[in-house]
């Protein structure tokens, strides 16, 4: 008896050696963040702030197709559709919203708006859902090029957005000045807190430190910056070369993060150029803030989902499939 109770105390001491060691490495890369993120921050603490009327725009503004996923979105899906064209105006815009066939309930609830408002057309996939996000995408891809074949025009860049989200009326206008000189552009994602929701206040402490912090030391130190998954726009003769290379389909379809895949820490094959963040060196007025709002954050099972998805892409299951 007593012979094993010296083997569990000596395990439990080499246990907490352990721990505590990665423990130890674990806080040493945080304090390397942070003081990264001190150092870019007083780098910029005396650049003039930039306001959107400062950003160059162009006489023509570009053209861009907004791509929205939906499955099972029939409770919020009518409501975005309204807000983002509402909150876009008639800029040079229209929006793909991707379908399920076996999904008639957001359907139902899209098509009320597709049939009023000429810049939104939905898209029904060919088949059953629920698929990926990223299959989804390459749907609504394959019809854009479609479109502009048919029409002969030729879309500028591609938005990506939840069916979720409250876009920023000066969105787009960010993303035209932006494109110019950057392949990808993100803005910050502002989650929806809910009072008293532990889920939702996780949800937002996730995004506060990652487009708060995390996205800035990255962009400062040239390492590859994944995207939010929405809010981001990229240029569409870059995901055409993507195309390309895939078979026409440019994200991947068995990817449970669609934006890991192409612009992640995990597939430097396809990283196209640094992500540009604005942070503190963009200000858009009234709000002070340049952002979206989901609303599934206060949904506790979809929020552990994403949260378990972002996992799996950063971590020893990034290379994991999807059903």
């Amino acid at each position: 008896m007593d012979f094993l109770m010296v083997v569990l105390d000596g395990a439990v001491r080499e246990s907490m050696l352990f721990a505590a060691t990665w423990f130890l490495i674990g806080g040493v890369d945080d304090l390397g963040v942070d003081l990264c993120f001190f150092v870019d921050r007083l780098r910029h603490w005396q650049a003039p702030r930039r306001w959107v009327s400062d950003l160059p725009g162009r006489a023509v503004p570009a053209s861009f197709a907004i791509f929205v996923p939906a499955w099972r979105e029939e409770a919020v899906i009518g409501a975005m559709l309204a807000a983002t064209t509402a909150r876009f105006g008639d800029s040079g815009y229209r929006v793909y919203v991707g379908v399920y066939p076996n999904d008639p309930a957001t359907i139902e609830a899209a098509r009320e708006l597709v049939e009023r408002d000429p810049r939104i057309r939905m898209i029904v996939g060919p088949r059953d859902g629920p698929t990926t996000k990223a299959d989804c995408l390459n749907i609504l891809w394959a019809a854009l090029e479609r479109d502009d074949a048919a029409a002969e025009r030729r879309t500028e860049a591609i938005v990506i957005h939840d069916a979720e989200d409250v876009v920023h009326p000066a969105e787009l206008r960010v993303f035209d000045a932006l494109l110019q000189s950057y392949a990808v552009v993100q803005v910050p994602v502002l989650p929806l807190i809910r009072s008293g929701s532990l889920v939702s206040g996780h949800y937002a402490d996730e995004f506060a430190y990652a487009h708060g912090m995390q996205q800035p030391v990255r962009a400062m130190l040239g390492a590859p910056l994944p995207l939010a998954g929405t809010g981001c726009a990229i240029r569409a003769d870059v995901l055409g070369e993507i195309a390309i290379e895939r078979g026409g389909a440019p994200f991947d379809a068995s990817c449970l993060t669609e934006d890991y895949e192409l612009y992640g820490v995990q597939d430097k094959t396809y990283y196209v150029g640094k992500i540009f963040i604005p942070t503190w060196q963009l200000v858009l007025r009234p709000t002070a803030r340049c952002g979206l709002q989901p609303f599934h954050i206060i949904i506790a099972d979809n929020a552990v989902r994403r949260r378990q998805n972002w996992w799996r892409a950063a971590g020893p299951l990034s290379g994991a499939q999807t059903t």
